[in-house]
C-alpha cells in the first residue's frame, strides 16, 4: 500500500514568493514549481488571484496610457502644393519632406522611425 502524502498549507508571503520568482527573465512557471514540489498549475491558479501577483511595493504593473480621441470620419485636410517640412525625431533621425506629401502616409513614416 502506497504512503499517502500530507497536504501542504502555504501562507501568503510563501504563494507571493513562489509567484515573485516566475517573474524571472529566463525562468518558467514549471521549473519554480518543481522547487518547491508543487504542481505548476497550483502556481499557475496563484497567479491568476491579484494578492499573489503583485509587486513587492504593491505595483502590480498597471499603467495608465495617453489616449487621443479623434472624429470617427475626420475632415478632409488641405495639402501644401509646395513647402519644406523638417523634423526632428526621438532616436536622432531627421526627416526633410519637400513638395506635396500624403499625411497618412507621412504619419506612418514618423510613427515608424519615431518607435
Amino acid at each position: 500500500m502506497s504512503k499517502r502524502r500530507k497536504r501542504r498549507a502555504w501562507s501568503d508571503d510563501e504563494k507571493r514568493l513562489i509567484c515573485s520568482q516566475t517573474r524571472a527573465p529566463g525562468v518558467s512557471v514549471a521549473q519554480v514549481a518543481r522547487r518547491y514540489a508543487l504542481n505548476a498549475n497550483q502556481v499557475f491558479n496563484w497567479l491568476t488571484d491579484a494578492r499573489y501577483t503583485a509587486g513587492e511595493d504593491g505595483d502590480d504593473g498597471s499603467r495608465f496610457l495617453p489616449v487621443e480621441i479623434v472624429e470617427a470620419n475626420p475632415p478632409e485636410r488641405a495639402v501644401p502644393s509646395e513647402g519644406v517640412i523638417e523634423l526632428d525625431l526621438a532616436g536622432g533621425h531627421r526627416l526633410r519632406v519637400i513638395g506635396r506629401f500624403d499625411p497618412d502616409a507621412l504619419t506612418r513614416l514618423i510613427r515608424g522611425l519615431s518607435a
